[in-house]
């Protein structure tokens, strides 16, 4: 007997795009499994539903039929069945207040949740994300963000040309856009008042390399954080090239007590020991991409107070543009005071008013806050996520979903995913008990 698996349209924003499974990769399950994949039409899905019925998929509305249901991002209250498997990203574990209604249904109706962000190997290491193609699509519209700053200045830049990401038909076609403002940067280089051009990527994981990947298309230069101060006191640097300094926690934060030495685990265990010195670095970047994996027991990186002293002791600063791929909104970057949209993607927070304006006019800096960026390059964030998530639908489909959490027989990574088992909060996230009034 088949199992049957649902596949729910993405209809969050006009932007969300994106497919958990793409329908070659749903073919291959059909083909080798006892599985029958049936996906809910969609008007915007960047694979149009023949596409899926040509590789095997049933498309339907109804997907009354199917015990497990995947999905992109949060469900509707009113999509939730009783006793369902669920699978997306669910938003849900630091309690967030705008999915708590949805996880109290599911517990109501006694569904089993699993969250693809919490599915980890031994190491912790995520084995299911989007974070590349953040990255990739936050550089586009970063870039795109300077150049339309530069414009509003008068001063002419190459990266004018640059369009936002949803804009390109690919991400091919984009690489090929930054790469041709890369040859125009290395020809005739910047204005002299920008040189150097230095970009900062606060992190090192995989929203940063994905940034990177579209920043390294450009003429670069790498320099150490430590070597900054120097670099700029040398003057060795041209106007026909960009500067790249990529910051890890033990350049971004100091111990407190004079006596300790920075540690990566103890930042990790305990935040409340350790300041940020990341703002000394402030003054010599030209623009922030901002990384981070942040919650608030950390210290924030970039303060509205010392904003307020930048722009209070220079008329123009030398920072343009704030790149918040990581866009906790008042976190680590405490300026991003609102998320963007992909077809209005930047405010101007202004920090001596302590306002924000929508555009890329007015004092302060440009924030680029786009908080579903992957959806802008649906295509290559498809494929990926697809890839890597192919390889656990057989066995989450035979899994065991009516008797007890111990004997679901699912694999180790996906188990600690499982966040609701039958309407009930497994072990690892019983403390989501008090999100729930």
């Amino acid at each position: 007997m088949k199992t049957q698996i649902g596949i729910r349209c993405e209809d969050k924003n006009p932007w969300e795009r994106r497919a958990p499974l793409i329908p070659t990769h749903i073919r291959e399950l059909h083909q080798n499994y006892p599985l029958e994949v049936r996906i809910q039409p969609s008007s915007i899905r960047i694979f149009p539903d023949e596409i899926f019925s040509r590789q095997g998929a049933i498309v339907e509305g109804d997907l009354s039929h199917c015990s497990i249901i995947f999905a992109v991002k949060e469900i509707p209250i009113d999509f939730i069945e009783k006793n369902k498997v669920y699978i997306f990203f669910s938003h849900t574990t630091k309690g967030q207040p705008h999915n708590m209604p949805m996880l109290k249904k599911m517990i109501e109706l006694g569904c089993t949740l699993i969250d693809y962000e919490k599915i980890v190997n031994d190491k912790g290491e995520r084995l299911l994300f989007f974070g590349y193609q953040a990255g990739q699509a936050g550089m586009i519209d970063t870039l795109w963000a300077l150049g339309q700053r530069l414009n509003h200045e008068s001063m002419e830049n190459p990266f004018s040309a640059i369009r936002k990401a949803y804009h390109y038909g690919s991400l091919i076609e984009a690489k090929e856009s930054i790469e041709k403002v890369g040859w125009l940067i290395k020809e005739k280089g910047l204005d002299p008042s920008l040189a150097p051009f230095v970009c900062g990527f606060a992190g090192y994981g995989h929203v940063s390399q994905g940034a990177q990947d579209i920043y390294n298309l450009l003429p670069f230069e790498e320099i150490a954080p430590e070597e900054i101060n120097s670099f700029f006191e040398n003057k060795n640097y041209s106007a026909s090239r960009l500067y790249k300094v990529v910051f890890m926690e033990k350049q971004m934060v100091k111990p407190l007590s004079s006596d300790q030495k920075f540690d990566l685990q103890d930042y990790y265990d305990n935040p409340q020991k350790f300041e940020s010195i990341f703002e000394s670095y402030l003054p010599h970047l030209t623009m922030l991409v901002n990384c981070i994996y942040w919650t608030p027991k950390y210290p924030r990186f970039v303060t509205k107070e010392y904003l307020r002293k930048l722009f209070g002791e220079e008329e123009r600063p030398r920072l343009r543009v704030i790149g918040d791929i990581s866009c906790d909104i008042e976190g680590s970057v405490e300026c991003t005071v609102y998320a963007t949209t992909p077809d209005n993607p930047v405010f101007v927070y202004d920090p001596i008013e302590e306002t924000a304006r929508d555009g890329v006019e007015g004092r302060g800096l440009v924030v680029m806050a786009v908080d579903n960026l992957p959806a802008e390059i649906p295509l290559e964030s498809s494929v990926f996520f697809s890839s890597a998530l192919k390889p656990f639908v057989p066995d989450i489909a035979k899994a065991e979903f009516s008797g007890e959490f111990s004997d679901c027989h699912l694999p180790e990574a996906v188990r600690r995913a499982v966040i609701l088992f039958r309407g009930k909060f497994t072990s690892d996230y019983e403390y989501m008990k008090k999100f729930i009034k």
